[in-house]
Protein backbone atom coordinates (compact mmCIF):
# COMPACT_ATOMS: atom_id res chain seq x y z
CA UNK A 1 0.00 0.00 0.00
CA UNK A 2 1.23 3.37 -1.19
CA UNK A 3 1.16 5.49 2.34
CA UNK A 4 0.56 8.90 3.13
CA UNK A 5 3.59 10.27 2.84
CA UNK A 6 4.77 8.58 -0.91
CA UNK A 7 1.44 9.75 -2.18
CA UNK A 8 1.70 13.45 -0.95
CA UNK A 9 4.94 13.33 -2.26
CA UNK A 10 3.86 12.33 -5.79
CA UNK A 11 0.79 14.70 -5.89
CA UNK A 12 3.43 17.55 -5.09
CA UNK A 13 6.14 16.55 -7.52
CA UNK A 14 3.38 16.93 -10.75
CA UNK A 15 2.54 20.35 -9.25
CA UNK A 16 5.65 21.65 -7.61
CA UNK A 17 6.96 23.19 -10.57
CA UNK A 18 3.80 25.19 -11.23
CA UNK A 19 3.76 26.31 -7.89
CA UNK A 20 7.55 27.29 -7.93
CA UNK A 21 6.82 29.86 -11.10
CA UNK A 22 3.80 31.65 -9.37
CA UNK A 23 6.14 32.10 -6.16
CA UNK A 24 8.96 33.17 -8.97
CA UNK A 25 6.16 35.59 -10.63
CA UNK A 26 4.80 37.08 -7.77
CA UNK A 27 7.75 37.00 -5.17
CA UNK A 28 8.35 41.14 -5.62
CA UNK A 29 4.79 41.98 -5.09
CA UNK A 30 4.60 39.55 -2.01
CA UNK A 31 8.22 40.17 -0.51
CA UNK A 32 6.93 41.69 2.44
CA UNK A 33 4.08 38.96 3.49
CA UNK A 34 6.66 36.27 3.11
CA UNK A 35 8.99 37.63 5.31
CA UNK A 36 6.65 37.08 8.18
CA UNK A 37 7.80 33.67 9.50
CA UNK A 38 4.61 31.42 9.28
CA UNK A 39 3.12 29.71 12.53
CA UNK A 40 1.47 25.82 13.05
CA UNK A 41 0.17 25.21 16.31
CA UNK A 42 -0.09 21.25 16.13
CA UNK A 43 -2.69 20.28 18.91
CA UNK A 44 -3.29 16.94 20.42
CA UNK A 45 -6.30 15.59 22.44
CA UNK A 46 -6.00 14.09 26.09
CA UNK A 47 -2.45 12.98 24.66
CA UNK A 48 -0.78 10.99 27.90
CA UNK A 49 3.15 12.61 28.66
CA UNK A 50 4.84 9.57 28.36
CA UNK A 51 2.56 8.34 24.88
CA UNK A 52 5.46 10.24 22.38
CA UNK A 53 9.18 8.40 22.21
CA UNK A 54 11.09 11.59 22.93
CA UNK A 55 9.07 11.59 26.31
CA UNK A 56 9.99 7.58 26.74
CA UNK A 57 7.16 6.16 25.03
CA UNK A 58 8.33 2.01 24.63
CA UNK A 59 5.99 0.18 23.27
CA UNK A 60 4.96 2.28 20.17
CA UNK A 61 7.01 4.90 17.80
CA UNK A 62 6.20 8.30 17.21
CA UNK A 63 9.30 9.16 14.55
CA UNK A 64 7.59 12.26 13.41
CA UNK A 65 7.13 13.90 16.37
CA UNK A 66 10.08 12.86 17.80
CA UNK A 67 12.08 14.16 14.71
CA UNK A 68 10.01 17.68 15.41
CA UNK A 69 11.19 17.39 19.20
CA UNK A 70 15.23 16.53 18.34
CA UNK A 71 15.12 19.41 15.76
CA UNK A 72 13.77 21.89 18.47
CA UNK A 73 12.82 22.96 21.96
CA UNK A 74 11.89 19.98 24.02
CA UNK A 75 10.31 22.09 26.84
CA UNK A 76 10.23 19.90 30.12
CA UNK A 77 8.52 22.09 32.65
CA UNK A 78 5.51 22.93 30.14
CA UNK A 79 2.23 23.24 31.11
CA UNK A 80 -1.77 23.07 30.31
CA UNK A 81 -3.28 26.30 31.81
CA UNK A 82 -6.51 24.04 32.92
CA UNK A 83 -6.84 20.07 33.21
CA UNK A 84 -9.32 19.75 30.42
CA UNK A 85 -10.09 20.71 27.20
CA UNK A 86 -11.74 23.88 26.54
CA UNK A 87 -10.68 25.88 29.50
CA UNK A 88 -6.58 25.24 28.17
CA UNK A 89 -8.50 26.14 24.43
CA UNK A 90 -9.86 29.40 25.50
CA UNK A 91 -6.44 30.34 27.29
CA UNK A 92 -4.18 29.52 24.28
CA UNK A 93 -6.42 31.52 21.94
CA UNK A 94 -7.09 34.50 24.13
CA UNK A 95 -3.12 34.46 26.16
CA UNK A 96 -4.78 34.96 29.32
CA UNK A 97 -5.42 32.85 32.11
CA UNK A 98 -9.10 31.95 31.21
CA UNK A 99 -10.64 31.97 34.46
CA UNK A 100 -10.30 36.06 34.00
CA UNK A 101 -13.33 35.70 32.07
CA UNK A 102 -14.89 32.47 33.90
CA UNK A 103 -14.06 29.77 31.83
CA UNK A 104 -13.37 27.23 33.94
CA UNK A 105 -16.05 24.27 32.27
CA UNK A 106 -16.33 22.72 28.91
CA UNK A 107 -19.44 23.54 26.89
CA UNK A 108 -21.77 20.73 26.64
CA UNK A 109 -25.51 19.97 26.74
CA UNK A 110 -26.10 21.42 30.06
CA UNK A 111 -23.89 24.47 29.66
CA UNK A 112 -24.18 25.41 26.23
CA UNK A 113 -24.26 28.87 26.00
CA UNK A 114 -20.88 28.65 27.77
CA UNK A 115 -17.76 29.59 25.37
CA UNK A 116 -15.28 32.75 24.54
CA UNK A 117 -17.45 35.95 25.71
CA UNK A 118 -17.71 38.92 23.01
CA UNK A 119 -15.07 40.74 24.86
CA UNK A 120 -11.89 38.11 24.21
CA UNK A 121 -10.20 38.78 21.41
CA UNK A 122 -8.27 35.84 20.07
CA UNK A 123 -4.81 34.96 18.25
CA UNK A 124 -5.93 34.87 14.39
CA UNK A 125 -7.90 38.10 14.90
CA UNK A 126 -4.70 39.50 16.10
CA UNK A 127 -2.42 38.10 13.42
CA UNK A 128 -4.90 39.58 10.89
CA UNK A 129 -3.55 42.91 11.72
CA UNK A 130 -0.23 41.75 10.26
CA UNK A 131 -1.67 40.50 7.48
CA UNK A 132 -1.75 36.42 8.43
CA UNK A 133 -4.77 34.52 7.30
CA UNK A 134 -5.83 31.98 9.75
CA UNK A 135 -7.14 28.63 9.32
CA UNK A 136 -8.84 26.31 12.24
CA UNK A 137 -8.60 22.51 11.31
CA UNK A 138 -10.25 20.19 13.93
CA UNK A 139 -11.79 20.79 17.36
CA UNK A 140 -12.73 24.32 18.65
CA UNK A 141 -14.87 23.68 21.68
CA UNK A 142 -15.21 27.00 22.54
CA UNK A 143 -18.89 27.69 21.91
CA UNK A 144 -21.77 26.95 19.87
CA UNK A 145 -23.32 30.00 19.23
CA UNK A 146 -23.49 32.19 16.51
CA UNK A 147 -20.78 35.27 18.08
CA UNK A 148 -18.77 31.81 19.14
CA UNK A 149 -17.97 30.30 15.87
CA UNK A 150 -14.77 30.33 14.90
CA UNK A 151 -15.09 32.19 11.94
CA UNK A 152 -16.58 34.68 13.43
CA UNK A 153 -13.72 35.11 16.23
CA UNK A 154 -11.51 35.75 13.39
CA UNK A 155 -10.31 32.76 11.37
CA UNK A 156 -10.51 32.48 7.64
CA UNK A 157 -11.44 28.70 7.30
CA UNK A 158 -12.96 26.65 9.76
CA UNK A 159 -12.84 22.76 8.56
CA UNK A 160 -14.18 20.73 11.68
CA UNK A 161 -16.47 20.50 14.27
CA UNK A 162 -17.24 22.85 17.57
CA UNK A 163 -18.22 20.39 19.69
CA UNK A 164 -15.70 18.72 22.60
CA UNK A 165 -15.45 14.81 20.72
CA UNK A 166 -16.19 13.28 17.35
CA UNK A 167 -16.11 9.78 16.05
CA UNK A 168 -13.51 9.23 13.34
CA UNK A 169 -15.73 7.44 10.55
CA UNK A 170 -18.98 9.07 9.03
CA UNK A 171 -22.13 8.06 10.69
CA UNK A 172 -25.24 9.42 10.56
CA UNK A 173 -26.20 12.20 13.08
CA UNK A 174 -28.52 11.22 15.65
CA UNK A 175 -29.08 14.67 16.60
CA UNK A 176 -28.63 17.79 14.24
CA UNK A 177 -26.41 19.96 16.77
CA UNK A 178 -22.40 20.80 17.16
CA UNK A 179 -22.38 18.82 20.68
CA UNK A 180 -23.27 15.81 19.06
CA UNK A 181 -20.30 13.15 18.14
CA UNK A 182 -21.90 11.95 15.10
CA UNK A 183 -22.66 15.76 14.08
CA UNK A 184 -21.70 16.20 10.44
CA UNK A 185 -17.85 18.26 9.95
CA UNK A 186 -18.80 21.71 8.99
CA UNK A 187 -16.33 23.95 6.36
CA UNK A 188 -16.91 27.40 7.70
CA UNK A 189 -20.55 26.90 8.46
CA UNK A 190 -21.67 24.66 5.65
CA UNK A 191 -22.29 20.67 6.90
CA UNK A 192 -20.28 18.04 5.15
CA UNK A 193 -19.60 14.41 5.53
CA UNK A 194 -16.10 13.12 5.28
CA UNK A 195 -14.82 10.13 3.42
CA UNK A 196 -11.57 8.71 5.51
CA UNK A 197 -10.02 8.27 8.75
CA UNK A 198 -11.01 11.77 10.38
CA UNK A 199 -7.33 12.03 11.22
CA UNK A 200 -6.27 11.82 8.29
CA UNK A 201 -8.94 13.56 6.50
CA UNK A 202 -8.36 16.69 9.16
CA UNK A 203 -4.61 16.41 8.35
CA UNK A 204 -5.56 16.91 4.11
CA UNK A 205 -7.65 19.88 4.79
CA UNK A 206 -4.31 21.05 6.78
CA UNK A 207 -1.97 20.35 4.01
CA UNK A 208 -4.43 21.82 0.93
CA UNK A 209 -4.33 25.08 3.37
CA UNK A 210 -0.49 25.59 3.94
CA UNK A 211 -0.19 25.30 -0.16
CA UNK A 212 -2.78 27.30 -0.94
CA UNK A 213 -1.23 29.43 1.35
CA UNK A 214 2.63 29.01 0.92
CA UNK A 215 3.01 32.92 -0.81
CA UNK A 216 1.33 34.76 2.64
CA UNK A 217 1.96 34.64 5.73
CA UNK A 218 -0.21 32.15 7.37
CA UNK A 219 -1.27 30.92 11.20
CA UNK A 220 -2.32 27.39 11.11
CA UNK A 221 -3.97 25.91 14.30
CA UNK A 222 -4.49 22.19 13.37
CA UNK A 223 -6.43 20.65 16.62
CA UNK A 224 -6.58 17.27 16.32
CA UNK A 225 -9.38 15.31 18.07
CA UNK A 226 -7.15 12.17 18.56
CA UNK A 227 -6.13 10.61 20.75
CA UNK A 228 -9.81 11.40 22.48
CA UNK A 229 -12.19 8.83 22.45
CA UNK A 230 -14.22 6.93 21.00
CA UNK A 231 -10.97 5.10 20.59
CA UNK A 232 -11.75 3.88 16.50
CA UNK A 233 -8.45 3.39 14.10
CA UNK A 234 -8.31 1.71 10.88
CA UNK A 235 -6.62 -1.80 10.51
CA UNK A 236 -3.75 -0.38 8.76
CA UNK A 237 -2.75 1.71 11.54
CA UNK A 238 -3.49 -1.24 14.30
CA UNK A 239 -1.35 -3.19 12.24
CA UNK A 240 1.65 -0.85 12.88
CA UNK A 241 0.90 -1.58 16.67
CA UNK A 242 0.11 -5.14 16.85
CA UNK A 243 3.12 -5.45 18.93
CA UNK A 244 0.68 -4.38 21.79
CA UNK A 245 -1.36 -6.77 23.96
CA UNK A 246 -4.20 -4.67 25.78
CA UNK A 247 -6.89 -4.05 22.81
CA UNK A 248 -7.53 -0.25 24.38
CA UNK A 249 -3.80 0.75 24.68
CA UNK A 250 -3.17 -0.39 20.59
CA UNK A 251 -6.35 1.22 19.51
CA UNK A 252 -4.66 4.22 21.25
CA UNK A 253 -1.46 3.57 19.70
CA UNK A 254 -2.73 3.69 16.48
CA UNK A 255 -4.74 6.99 16.67
CA UNK A 256 -1.56 8.41 17.65
CA UNK A 257 0.20 6.75 14.83
CA UNK A 258 -2.25 8.85 12.60
CA UNK A 259 -1.61 11.75 14.09
CA UNK A 260 2.25 10.96 14.20
CA UNK A 261 1.70 10.38 10.44
CA UNK A 262 -0.43 14.03 10.50
CA UNK A 263 2.86 15.47 11.57
CA UNK A 264 4.98 14.55 9.16
CA UNK A 265 3.25 14.88 6.07
CA UNK A 266 2.56 18.67 7.04
CA UNK A 267 6.98 18.79 7.79
CA UNK A 268 7.64 17.23 4.49
CA UNK A 269 5.13 19.79 2.85
CA UNK A 270 6.87 22.38 4.40
CA UNK A 271 10.04 21.18 3.19
CA UNK A 272 9.16 20.72 -0.02
CA UNK A 273 7.78 24.54 -0.36
CA UNK A 274 10.75 25.67 0.86
CA UNK A 275 9.04 27.34 3.39
CA UNK A 276 10.17 25.67 6.55
CA UNK A 277 13.02 27.97 7.42
CA UNK A 278 10.07 30.42 7.49
CA UNK A 279 7.58 28.97 9.42
CA UNK A 280 7.35 28.24 13.93
CA UNK A 281 5.81 25.19 14.89
CA UNK A 282 4.21 23.93 18.17
CA UNK A 283 3.68 21.19 19.33
CA UNK A 284 1.64 20.05 22.44
CA UNK A 285 -1.17 18.18 24.20
CA UNK A 286 -4.32 19.84 25.81
CA UNK A 287 -4.12 18.39 29.32
CA UNK A 288 -2.70 14.89 30.61
CA UNK A 289 -3.80 11.31 29.31
CA UNK A 290 -7.23 10.36 30.14
CA UNK A 291 -8.55 8.38 33.29
CA UNK A 292 -8.69 4.59 31.58
CA UNK A 293 -6.32 1.68 31.08
CA UNK A 294 -4.84 2.67 28.04
CA UNK A 295 -3.08 6.03 28.31
CA UNK A 296 0.61 6.94 30.26
CA UNK A 297 1.74 9.24 31.74
CA UNK A 298 3.94 8.33 33.63
CA UNK A 299 6.62 9.73 35.54
CA UNK A 300 3.66 11.74 37.34
CA UNK A 301 0.32 11.00 39.14
CA UNK A 302 -2.87 12.05 38.44
CA UNK A 303 -4.26 12.41 34.94
CA UNK A 304 -6.83 14.61 33.13
CA UNK A 305 -9.48 16.60 35.35
CA UNK A 306 -6.80 16.97 38.28
CA UNK A 307 -4.45 19.18 39.30
CA UNK A 308 -2.04 16.62 40.27
CA UNK A 309 1.24 16.51 37.30
CA UNK A 310 -0.38 13.65 35.20
CA UNK A 311 -3.36 16.23 34.59
CA UNK A 312 -1.58 19.24 33.29
CA UNK A 313 2.22 18.51 32.74
CA UNK A 314 1.86 18.20 28.59
CA UNK A 315 4.65 17.58 25.68
CA UNK A 316 5.48 20.44 24.22
CA UNK A 317 8.48 21.19 21.18
CA UNK A 318 8.81 24.68 19.52
CA UNK A 319 10.43 24.20 16.50
CA UNK A 320 12.03 26.49 14.20
CA UNK A 321 14.32 25.17 11.74
CA UNK A 322 17.71 27.57 11.30
CA UNK A 323 16.75 29.68 14.46
CA UNK A 324 15.82 27.13 17.67
CA UNK A 325 18.74 25.55 18.16
CA UNK A 326 18.13 21.82 20.16
CA UNK A 327 17.57 21.95 23.03
CA UNK A 328 16.08 20.80 26.54
CA UNK A 329 14.45 24.03 27.93
CA UNK A 330 13.84 23.56 31.56
CA UNK A 331 12.11 26.84 32.77
CA UNK A 332 8.03 26.84 33.07
CA UNK A 333 6.53 27.33 30.21
CA UNK A 334 2.79 27.32 29.49
CA UNK A 335 0.06 26.22 26.77
CA UNK A 336 -0.94 29.99 26.05
CA UNK A 337 2.39 31.49 26.02
CA UNK A 338 1.72 30.36 22.10
CA UNK A 339 -0.05 34.12 21.68
CA UNK A 340 2.36 36.58 22.80
CA UNK A 341 5.22 34.07 20.69
CA UNK A 342 2.85 34.74 17.62
CA UNK A 343 1.85 37.83 17.71
CA UNK A 344 5.19 39.61 18.88
CA UNK A 345 6.94 37.46 15.80
CA UNK A 346 4.51 39.09 14.20
CA UNK A 347 5.67 42.09 14.73
CA UNK A 348 2.53 43.34 16.79
CA UNK A 349 2.41 45.70 19.58
CA UNK A 350 -0.64 44.22 20.64
CA UNK A 351 -2.70 46.71 22.47
CA UNK A 352 -5.61 45.66 24.60
CA UNK A 353 -6.55 46.94 28.76
CA UNK A 354 -6.40 43.27 29.26
CA UNK A 355 -4.01 41.36 31.11
CA UNK A 356 -1.97 39.25 29.14
CA UNK A 357 -0.44 36.04 30.86
CA UNK A 358 1.35 34.96 28.17
CA UNK A 359 5.56 35.43 27.29
CA UNK A 360 7.29 35.35 23.98
CA UNK A 361 9.54 32.61 23.90
CA UNK A 362 11.14 33.11 21.34
CA UNK A 363 14.10 35.31 23.55
CA UNK A 364 14.35 32.71 25.93
CA UNK A 365 14.83 29.87 23.60
CA UNK A 366 16.87 31.87 21.14
CA UNK A 367 19.08 32.52 24.14
CA UNK A 368 18.98 36.33 24.18
CA UNK A 369 16.94 36.15 27.60
CA UNK A 370 18.88 34.42 30.21
CA UNK A 371 15.79 35.24 32.88
CA UNK A 372 12.56 32.72 33.30
CA UNK A 373 9.64 33.49 31.20
CA UNK A 374 7.29 32.87 34.14
CA UNK A 375 7.89 32.83 38.41
CA UNK A 376 4.82 30.93 39.02
CA UNK A 377 2.08 29.07 37.16
CA UNK A 378 -1.39 28.57 38.60
CA UNK A 379 -4.38 26.75 38.51
CA UNK A 380 -7.83 26.88 39.90
CA UNK A 381 -10.99 24.17 39.28
CA UNK A 382 -13.31 26.27 41.76
CA UNK A 383 -12.41 25.64 45.24
CA UNK A 384 -11.72 21.78 45.30
CA UNK A 385 -8.28 21.70 43.45
CA UNK A 386 -6.04 24.74 43.02
CA UNK A 387 -2.35 24.75 42.72
CA UNK A 388 0.49 26.35 42.23
CA UNK A 389 4.03 26.02 40.22
CA UNK A 390 7.41 27.89 41.48
CA UNK A 391 10.59 26.84 40.26
CA UNK A 392 10.97 23.12 41.84
CA UNK A 393 8.33 23.21 44.34
CA UNK A 394 4.24 22.43 43.82
CA UNK A 395 1.62 23.68 45.90
CA UNK A 396 -1.89 22.18 45.92
CA UNK A 397 -4.59 23.36 48.06
CA UNK A 398 -7.97 21.41 48.31
CA UNK A 399 -11.28 22.34 49.44
CA UNK A 400 -10.27 25.61 49.59
CA UNK A 401 -8.41 24.60 53.36
CA UNK A 402 -5.82 21.79 52.94
CA UNK A 403 -2.50 22.52 51.96
CA UNK A 404 -0.26 20.45 50.74
CA UNK A 405 3.80 21.06 49.48
CA UNK A 406 5.74 18.86 46.99
CA UNK A 407 9.70 19.34 45.57
CA UNK A 408 9.08 18.07 41.95
CA UNK A 409 12.95 17.94 41.63
CA UNK A 410 12.87 15.00 43.96
CA UNK A 411 9.55 13.65 43.83
CA UNK A 412 8.11 13.92 40.56
CA UNK A 413 5.24 11.44 41.83
CA UNK A 414 3.79 13.92 43.98
CA UNK A 415 4.19 11.15 46.98
CA UNK A 416 5.53 13.03 49.51
CA UNK A 417 3.90 16.25 51.16
CA UNK A 418 6.60 18.26 52.76
CA UNK A 419 4.60 21.44 53.98
CA UNK A 420 5.19 21.02 57.58
CA UNK A 421 8.93 20.82 56.74
CA UNK A 422 9.19 23.94 54.27
CA UNK A 423 6.51 26.32 56.11
CA UNK A 424 7.98 29.17 54.69
CA UNK A 425 7.83 28.35 51.39
CA UNK A 426 4.25 26.89 52.01
CA UNK A 427 3.44 30.57 53.31
CA UNK A 428 5.15 32.29 50.21
CA UNK A 429 3.30 29.86 47.95
CA UNK A 430 -0.33 30.09 49.25
CA UNK A 431 0.58 34.51 49.33
CA UNK A 432 0.76 34.11 46.05
CA UNK A 433 -1.72 31.65 45.04
CA UNK A 434 -4.33 33.92 46.99
CA UNK A 435 -3.04 37.09 45.20
CA UNK A 436 -3.63 35.70 42.13
CA UNK A 437 -7.05 34.12 42.57
CA UNK A 438 -8.17 37.61 43.86
CA UNK A 439 -7.96 39.44 40.59
CA UNK A 440 -10.40 36.36 39.25
CA UNK A 441 -13.97 37.13 39.08
CA UNK A 442 -16.82 34.29 41.01
CA UNK A 443 -17.27 31.48 38.65
CA UNK A 444 -21.01 30.88 37.54
CA UNK A 445 -20.40 27.60 36.63
CA UNK A 446 -18.30 24.76 37.86
CA UNK A 447 -17.79 21.12 36.24
CA UNK A 448 -20.77 18.59 36.98
CA UNK A 449 -18.63 15.99 35.00
CA UNK A 450 -14.86 15.50 34.97
CA UNK A 451 -13.46 17.57 37.49
CA UNK A 452 -16.35 16.16 40.38
CA UNK A 453 -16.09 13.11 39.10
CA UNK A 454 -12.21 12.75 39.71
CA UNK A 455 -12.63 15.16 42.92
CA UNK A 456 -12.47 12.95 45.51
CA UNK A 457 -10.00 10.40 44.50
CA UNK A 458 -7.63 13.59 43.89
CA UNK A 459 -8.74 14.14 47.92
CA UNK A 460 -8.03 11.05 49.05
CA UNK A 461 -4.81 10.18 46.88
CA UNK A 462 -3.43 13.55 48.35
CA UNK A 463 -4.85 12.91 52.01
CA UNK A 464 -2.80 9.51 51.92
CA UNK A 465 0.89 11.65 51.49
CA UNK A 466 0.29 13.61 54.91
Amino acid sequence: MINKIFKLKLRLSISIFLLNISINVFSQNNEAKSEKPNVILILADDLGYKDVGFNGCADFKTPNIDKLAEGGAICTNAYASHSFCAPTRAGIMTGRYQHRFGFQENPSQRFHNLGLPESEEILPKVLKQAGYTSALVGKWHLGVMKNQHPVHKGFDKFYGFTGGGHHYYQCDPKVNNDHSYTALIEENGKRKSFDNYLTDDLTDYALDFIERNAEQPFFLYLSYNAPHTPLQAPQEYLDRVSNIADKKRRIYAAMITALDDGVGAIMSLLEMLKIEENTLVFFMSDNGGTPGTWSDNKPFSGMKGTVLEGGIHVPYVVYWKGKIQPQIYKHLVMSFDVFSTATELAGISHKTDKKIDSKNLLPYLLNEKKSKPHDFLYWTQGHFQEALRWDDYKFIKIDGQEKFLFNLKNDVGETTNISKKKKGKLKKMNNAFDSWKSEMPETKHLSTGIAIKLQQEVIDNLRSKK
